[in-house]
């Protein structure tokens, strides 16, 4: 089985995964299994769950409806009517939205795999291998490409955003943060609003979007966010995390970053000149990038996980063009889709992508799970997993 056209490119159809249209509307059909995580303000409670005509296994989002402000109401209103309009293979939306007395119920495929933040902590902690991030980021760059030319931008990708079916298709979620270009009919080449939420984001957003100036962001504030995610899947650490966001901020400012572990943090400007190690030890022009943002010196300390890593000259060349300061100076989602990283990625059948993923496994139903009742408006208490289902871990689904 092929996810790719004969061209490379995922095929422009949804797949039979991802069409919720022969779903009931019905709550009584629905038998919720184990909760994957909370979110939206701790509002909405994500769970697996089987529609029970059909067997088929869903993730089902329930919000509480009278816990929400108006604003809050507001922002679910256009996630789904965001979901109604975006049609694509590589984003995730809801096309199934129904209410049930105060719950608001909202299906999406189940994407067993869960979110490359997941996998991250539970499978890969020292990063992944550049076959499964190539894999991971052609996905987002095609949901990115689809978005631009729809004229929003996404300003939420981040690993808990890119999550990952059992079939291997790629999906980037995280609409709660899209923000539309368009304005009395025209499309503006730069806006100004700054995201919901936004402190979370804050290691992943771009310079410009971050400075709050007059000459604002564009779709390109996205490029540099790949950038970040793909240091976040390179090493399983999250650039500048540790830092306040001060001095985040100045970091950013200045075109630095810290990401590869086999290169020391220094700005773009100076990438060009620095000499890879290829002997599996550090390179000596530097300190190695530690957990976080923070360095230290080898000459005091013991090595700690994960060591230096030895990556391709095309991964350093996509990251020193998605991390450019200069917004103009980035390419877009569709000439980053052309880039030489990528070529790997046409190669992939279902037979090779669960080998880039072993020895992660996908999510499964548990074979004798306790019937469970949909959420009422006195429930309070969110449904127990079964026992032979992994407990949710605090922070790994991302559903904000």
């Amino acid at each position: 089985m092929s996810f790719l056209s004969s061209d490379g490119s995922p095929c422009s159809v949804l797949g039979a995964e991802n069409d919720l249209s022969g779903l009931s509307a019905d709550p009584a059909d629905y038998q919720l299994l184990s909760e994957l995580g909370r979110g939206f303000n701790n509002l909405s409670q994500v769970s697996m769950a089987r529609h029970k005509p059909s067997g088929r296994l869903v993730a089902v989002k329930n919000t509480n409806l009278d816990e929400c402000t108006e604003d809050e109401l507001l922002q679910l209103m256009n996630e789904a009517l965001l979901s109604r309009l975006f049609r694509h293979p590589n984003l995730l939306t809801s096309r199934l939205v129904f209410s049930s007395c105060c719950q608001l119920w909202v299906l999406s495929p189940l994407m067993s795999y869960g979110s490359a933040d997941s996998l991250l902590r539970l499978y890969f902690p020292d990063g992944m291998s550049e076959s499964l991030i190539a894999y991971l980021l052609y996905g987002v760059l095609r949901a990115l490409q689809y978005l631009h030319h729809m004229g929003y931008v996404h300003r939420g990708v981040k690993a808990s955003h890119v999550l990952l079916s059992a079939e291997g298709r790629v999906c980037l979620s995280g609409l709660q943060s899209v923000y539309s270009l368009m304005r009395d009919g025209k499309r503006m080449s730069a806006v100004f609003d700054m995201p919901q939420h936004s402190p979370s984001l804050l290691p992943w957003l771009s310079p410009e979007l971050l400075r709050q100036d007059l000459h604002g962001y564009g779709v390109k504030s996205d490029i540099y966010s790949v950038g970040i995610l793909a240091c976040e899947l390179v090493s399983g650490r999250v650039p500048f995390q540790d830092m306040p966001p001060t001095l985040m901020l100045l970091q950013k400012l200045r075109g630095s970053h810290s990401c590869l572990l086999d290169i020391a943090p220094y700005p773009l400007g100076e990438l060009g000149a620095l000499k890879v190690s290829r002997s599996g030890v550090d390179s000596g022009i530097g300190e190695s990038v530690a957990a976080g943002s923070l360095t230290r010196s080898m000459a005091t300390a013991e090595p700690q996980s994960p060591g230096p890593k030895n990556h391709s000259a095309t991964l350093h060349n996509l990251l020193q063009l998605c991390l450019q300061h200069q917004p103009e100076r980035r390419p877009s989602a569709s000439a980053l889709l052309s880039h030489p990283f990528f070529k790997q990625v046409k190669k992939h059948t279902q037979d090779s992508f669960l080998s880039l993923m072993y020895p992660a496994v996908p999510l499964s139903c548990p074979p004798d799970s306790p019937v469970s009742d949909p959420p009422t408006q006195t429930s309070s208490t969110p449904n127990t997993p079964s026992p032979s289902t992994p407990e949710p871990v605090d922070g790994v689904w991302d559903f904000s």
